[in-house]
């Protein structure tokens, strides 16, 4: 069992540093170590190999605002290279490195990047890139090279591991979308504007104040690092001075024995990460030590109730979780305390006000779900979609209030608790009812013989919509009539008739990203594309 929840440390001086202060105050601590070798990363070779990057940006002509896109595994200089970006002052979009090649292309264009960065691993897809690419002057690749690709190692080698020559500036991320509708978009916002390690930066603002991040945190990252929260949270730890363990995949049984290894105080997961921890034998979870955990924070999807329930009564009152997005236009939180009491919700807003809004723009009554925008997250100037301002127009509040909204639903009870619907692309609309698959979802994911899930809307030619649950079972020998009659079963007598599966469909595995997001909007396409119409 883990110890005790540590309350918010309010009174601790807000630190908005940079690896390089700690390269001189403590040169030899590990600021990243990888979980599978034991491959450590000092905060001086972090910050060496980060000032040496900037320099090879600079000698390439790159300035202040321009843009570099990186795409690799969680590799041991990925935190390095988002540094060496930040501190020569430019954009930087960390790519997924599941992307075809033609995703990638695209998002190298649309950002515009003029330098690329990528690793062997990705070497088959990188060669293919290079006549894609044509507005990049500067390709680099770790661990080896193709044609048209220098040596990442020899290139920064030529260079001097000190600062720049100027006054530097804090960079800033520009991260895309999954791409589940369409093409991925960038999320922009501005430039911090201020001078490195003196950026306003949010995410790092909460990890201090609300999470404990501090030199002595020691934080487990169990997600790719080009992932927004990862990259954002992991920055945070370094930029307070603790210590990043990076599993390179994620692995339920690993994942307890690294926290008892480096005695783990803080870390981020995701819901399905919850589900395959509680769902390993009693043994396997009773063997590791947890009692270092301060702090365990969820995020990214919703949480099936009983799940969450779950994992406090095993790990104690350590359990944290928040609603935002990549965008940052707002920021929701609540403990194990909040959250016992008002079971299912996500928190309160701490950046933004929340306003729950109805199809006709106006505000709804307290209990019913609308549309949740945010007002005033603090930022004098909002994110930009770039490059597609019709989907920038389309997050805004259509009555001109300057709230700004994510496409989620939700509702707000009484206290001022926000609870998640569902995304509102994936209502489904039967007989004329309102359907938020979401609560199917999250009830036939802790079904014992249910490794993966997706509840979605397919066609109907009596209803427009039916509901259908698409689910990936824990051993394939179960697929089939029995199983299917089981799971509806076990729904209906949980929810209403209406809200539950009228079919089961079996798959070996489900479209899912690996921070746990899944590709609803791919289901969606196939099922209604088979039956000749479109959504």
């Amino acid at each position: 069992r883990a110890s005790a929840a540590r309350a918010p440390i309010a009174s601790r001086r807000l630190r908005r540093m940079f690896p390089g202060d700690f390269a001189h105050t403590t040169p030899d601590k590990p600021a990243v170590v990888m979980a599978g070798t034991g491959e450590t990363v000092t905060y001086a070779e972090l910050d060496a190999e980060a000032n040496r990057l900037s320099r090879v940006f600079r000698a390439a002509g790159l300035q202040q605002g321009d843009h570099v896109a990186f795409c690799l595994e969680n590799h041991p200089r990925f935190l390095s290279i988002m540094w060496g970006a930040h501190y020569a002052g430019l954009y930087y979009t960390a790519m997924s490195s599941r992307l075809t090649t033609d995703e990638m292309a695209y998002i190298v264009a649309d950002c515009g990047a003029k330098a690329f960065i990528t690793s062997a691993y990705k070497s088959d897809q990188a060669a293919l890139l290079v006549d894609l690419m044509p507005g990049v002057e500067l390709r680099l690749m770790l661990d080896a090279t193709v044609d048209g690709y220098d040596s990442y190692e020899a290139t920064i080698a030529a260079h001097e591991p000190t600062p720049l020559d100027e006054e530097r500036v804090e960079g800033q991320d520009m991260l895309y979308s999954s791409g589940t509708t369409g093409q991925p978009k960038g999320v922009k916002v501005p430039m911090l504007d201020a001078a490195l390690g003196q950026g306003s930066d949010g995410v790092t603002m909460l990890c201090q104040l609300l999470f404990g991040a501090a030199e002595d945190t020691m934080y487990l990252s169990p997600a790719p690092l080009y992932h927004a929260a990862p990259l954002r949270f992991c920055r945070a730890v370094q930029r307070s001075g603790g210590t990043v363990v990076v599993m390179e995949h994620f692995d339920a049984e690993q994942y307890l024995a690294l926290v008892e290894q480096y005695r783990i105080t803080f870390s981020q997961v995701v819901p399905t990460m919850f589900i395959k921890m509680l769902k390993l034998p009693d043994d396997v979870r009773a063997k590791y030590d947890l009692s270092s955990l301060r702090t365990v924070v969820h995020a990214a999807a919703p949480c099936p109730v009983a799940a969450k329930r779950s994992m406090i009564e095993w790990w104690g009152p350590v359990v944290h979780e928040y609603y935002a997005g990549t965008e940052g236009n707002g920021f929701v939180y609540t403990n194990s305390e909040d959250w016992l009491a008002h079971p299912g919700t996500v928190g309160k807003a701490v950046i933004g006000v929340l306003h729950i809004v109805g199809e006709d723009g106006d505000e709804v009554p307290v209990g019913e779900p609308g549309t949740i925008y945010f007002e005033g997250s603090g930022d004098a100037e909002p994110f930009q979609y770039h490059n597609d301002p019709e989907k920038t127009a389309g997050s805004r509040d259509p009555k001109g209030r300057g709230w700004s909204t994510l496409g989620d639903v939700g509702r707000v009870d009484e206290d001022g608790f926000l609870y998640l619907t569902d995304r509102k692309a994936y209502m489904i609309i039967t007989g004329g009812v309102n359907v938020y698959p979401q609560e199917a979802e999250n009830l036939l994911a802790l079904h014992p013989k249910v490794a993966d899930v997706a509840v979605l809307g397919v066609p109907n030619d009596d209803f427009g919509e039916e509901v259908k649950a698409v689910v990936q079972p824990v051993d394939m020998a179960d697929a089939g009539p029995d199983l299917e009659r089981e799971l509806i079963a076990y729904c209906k007598e949980r929810l209403a008739d209406v809200k539950c599966p009228r079919s089961v469909d079996f798959r070996e595995e489900l479209p899912r990203h690996p921070t746990g997001k899944l590709y609803k909007r791919l289901l969606k396409d196939e099922y209604w594309a088979d039956a000749g119409r479109t959504i």
